[in-house]
């Protein structure tokens, strides 16, 4: 069956183009700007925009999770630790009715080291019994460990570099140089992405100078020019996600959990979460932080879109699966980035980097992994939160009502 969708402003994953029709089947874009099969099922977008499915770049996530990231436009969640069995994966990958999942599996950390101090704050007690850290502290158990990941069907490999300074837990200890060299060479001997969790300047300059891909974070203190020029040399891109700093900072999401669109489709407890914050570096301001990431768009460095949404504890609040990737946008934006430099941050800039040429473009081939929103982000951003219609591999999407969640994976925590 064929589905078009007419009358549309399109915008590509990289700019508005001049076609205004999109023809959709066997879950995939057929067409763009070719007439319309008498057969077609028509979708009428006049007075909208068609987007590629947006990316959020940095989650941990469960059913539940992808769920509501679809009912938000969100059609790929990119998890930074986790753990799902291969028949776990294999449901996601059949559904339609959730977002898509790619993960690292667990991440690369040190006996005692961050994330293990999350463990007792979880709300799910069965991560308490199951994910008792794994860890590393010599160059070899870091290469097994990374092969053990790959095996599980990682798709890239997550490291830590984190001393709690930043987030509340101070003097946590982290991997050695040789421990992490060694990490970051065996992620790229099985041909996958090195990612590094940092909050601090100085974490993501032992990240750089260890060859990693991207940084899943921005430091929250201040960096320097040398390390804006070091990122961009490196050729590493950055996951800043702003609204994980923002709450960091003390600020909540009232305001987006008090948005008509967002109270439609998330449950009390998400919706409690958005307007709590984490508070751990209240010494820090999203203006640094902003000009910290201007500085690196400015460099040529790629820019992600990510959150960090986990579960709705308190020590997590301010974040929700799907919403805050919108509120993200809106933070770039603030930033300094365009409407249009924001949404590839959601689109064809993750694809590229996490090599998912299937997706983050609307172009003939791709997966039929589509948003349709009311008004224009491409100049005013807020519109992303209008969405009229989701298609996840040609099938449109119609979210349930809040708090009909299916629960079948634990989170853990990042």
């Amino acid at each position: 069956m064929t589905t078009a969708i007419t009358n549309v402003r399109i915008f590509d994953g990289e700019e508005v183009i001049s076609e205004r029709t999109v023809l959709l089947g066997n879950g995939m874009i057929r067409t763009i700007g070719a007439p319309i099969p008498s057969d077609a099922t028509i979708v009428d977008g006049a007075g909208a925009t068609l987007l590629p499915g947006l990316i959020d770049s940095h989650v941990h996530t469960d059913v539940a999770g992808l769920r509501d990231a679809l009912a938000f436009g969100v059609t790929t969640e990119l998890e930074m630790q986790g753990r799902w069995s291969a028949k776990q994966r294999r449901e996601i990958a059949a559904r339609n009715d959730v977002a898509d999942l790619r993960t690292s599996g667990m991440g690369v950390t040190t006996k005692g080291g961050h994330p293990t101090q999350y463990m007792s704050s979880s709300s799910n007690l069965l991560i308490r019994y199951l994910y008792r850290f794994p860890s590393v502290q010599t160059p070899d158990e870091a290469r097994r460990f990374v092969a053990k990941q790959v095996t599980r069907g990682a798709d890239y490999i997550k490291i830590f570099i984190e001393d709690g300074s930043c987030i509340g837990y101070p003097g946590l200890p982290v991997l050695d140089d040789p421990t992490l060299l060694a990490a970051v060479d065996a992620a790229h001997q099985h041909d996958k992405l090195a990612i590094a969790h940092v909050t601090t300047a100085e974490g993501a300059a032992r990240a750089i100078a260890s060859g990693v891909d991207g940084l899943a974070h921005l430091f929250l203190d201040a960096p320097t020019p040398e390390l804006t020029a070091a990122i961009a040399a490196s050729g590493a891109f950055v996951v800043p996600t702003l609204v994980t700093l923002s709450s960091a900072f003390g600020n909540s999401a009232d305001q987006l959990a008090a948005d008509p669109r967002v109270r439609a489709k998330l449950d009390r407890e998400w919706l409690d979460s958005l307007q709590r914050s984490m508070n751990v570096y209240p010494q820090g301001d999203l203006e640094g932080a902003y000009a910290s990431v201007r500085a690196l768009h400015d460099a040529g460095v790629d820019v992600l879109a990510g959150t960090d949404v986990s579960e709705p504890i308190p020590i997590l609040g301010g974040l929700a699966h799907g919403a805050s990737l919108h509120l993200e946008l809106q933070f770039l934006v603030a930033a300094g980035f365009t409407p249009v430099q924001a949404l590839r941050a959601a689109t064809s800039v993750p694809a590229r980097r996490f090599r998912l040429t299937d997706r983050g473009r609307i172009i003939p081939g791709a997966r039929a992994d589509l948003v349709l929103v009311d008004g224009d982000p491409t100049t005013t951003i807020t519109d992303t939160l209008s969405t009229r219609a989701v298609w996840r591999r040609g099938v449109m999407h119609t979210a349930g009502a809040a708090g009909e969640h299916i629960t079948d994976q634990t989170y853990t925590p990042r």
